[in-house]
């Protein structure tokens, strides 16, 4: 993993500092059918209220816990800390776990979220020889718990994977659900979530890659489910199921998924998703070629794929905007500190 310098670290931390404490309308006044809708987003959850949407501020607290853990000293520790004791206390993180209680909450931030709350409770897991990220690590388990039952109960009834470049994509959940099962010796999660992956992907040949992106896009799904995949499979076995996966990948197979792309309007929220999919892109064209160590030409492709979308996505990441700047660097510290990998 390479190193940050000190001063990108103090710059991406303080970008998500800033905005887990950004209040904005979590719905517009037109779907308004109850009195919970009138609460704001702080009243209905205690943390995760910043940040545009949930999900958002779920992965931009996931950043602080994992500057803090890499970069302890770093200048701006002290503030990170300071503001995830006042965050992550017994009393704030059951909070939201009562909020999964509340009717109509079942499908709430399904997968996407979860999948990232579960990011959050493994980074936490790994963390526990700091005093205060042990407390962090006891005090968000009412939640983990509930997201870990929810997830149990959903996966056996979806039929059929979730294709997309947003945020439903079942890849990416199940790619992030494996990882934290694995952490946490939870072998329950891990028996299912492996199970399901076999039964959606192992079949899967002739993806039509020229088809990748669409518009909006911030994975692609192609390079989600092989970058689960390899999670799942032994490095032969990938090897054989990339080749019928993805015929060619590191030549001329894929040539779509290998070239970043460019955001038309930093200041429209949904095309600036396109940013998140060159850092998406990035970290999973690393890992697929992290199973490919047989195969060092593919690996050079791969990895310097890799590196250009991790420069195109870069130059989004500090745009002035909110549309881009509440989730972009949560993306990037993913990939530039090899969390996938580890």
């Amino acid at each position: 993993m390479p190193t940050i310098p000190s001063a990108k670290v103090e710059q991406f931390a303080r970008l998500a500092l800033g905005a887990v404490v950004h209040a904005y309308p979590n719905k517009p006044a037109h779907v308004i059918t109850s009195d919970d809708d009138l609460l704001t987003p702080a009243q209905r959850h205690p943390v995760f209220w910043g940040s545009f949407d949930w999900h958002s501020a779920v992965h931009s607290h996931w950043l602080l816990v994992r500057l803090l853990k890499l970069y302890p000293d770093n200048a701006v520790a002290g503030d990170v800390r300071d503001y995830l004791n006042s965050a992550f206390t017994k009393e704030k993180l059951q909070g939201e776990a009562d909020y999964f209680h509340l009717d109509g909450t079942t499908g709430f931030e399904r997968m996407y979220g979860w999948a990232w709350l579960l990011q959050l409770a493994r980074e936490l897991d790994s963390f526990t020889e700091d005093s205060d990220a042990a407390s962090w690590r006891e005090h968000i388990r009412p939640l983990e718990e509930i997201i870990v039952e929810r997830t149990l109960n959903y996966l056996p009834r979806l039929k059929h994977p979730i294709r997309t470049g947003v945020h439903p994509d079942t890849s990416f959940a199940l790619s992030f659900a494996i990882d934290y099962a694995r952490q946490t010796d939870n072998t329950e999660l891990a028996a299912m979530v492996l199970g399901r992956a076999r039964t959606f992907y192992i079949d899967d040949k002739n993806y039509p890659a020229a088809y990748e992106p669409s518009g909006e896009d911030f994975f692609s799904s192609a390079l989600n489910e092989a970058d689960l995949m390899r999670r799942v499979l032994n490095n032969d076995e990938y090897a054989d199921w990339l080749n019928d996966f993805l015929p060619n990948i590191s030549t001329i197979g894929a040539i779509n998924l290998l070239t970043p792309v460019a955001v038309s309007d930093v200041t429209d929220g949904r095309l600036v998703h396109l940013a998140g999919l060159n850092l998406s892109r990035a970290w999973t064209l690393s890992g697929i070629a992290s199973a490919l160590g047989d195969q060092p030409k593919a690996q050079n492709v791969l990895r310097s794929a890799s590196e250009k979308h991790l420069q195109a996505g870069l130059d989004y990441v500090f745009s002035g905007n909110f549309m881009g700047e509440h989730w972009l660097a949560s993306f990037a510290i993913y990939h530039m500190t090899g969390a996938g990998l580890n």
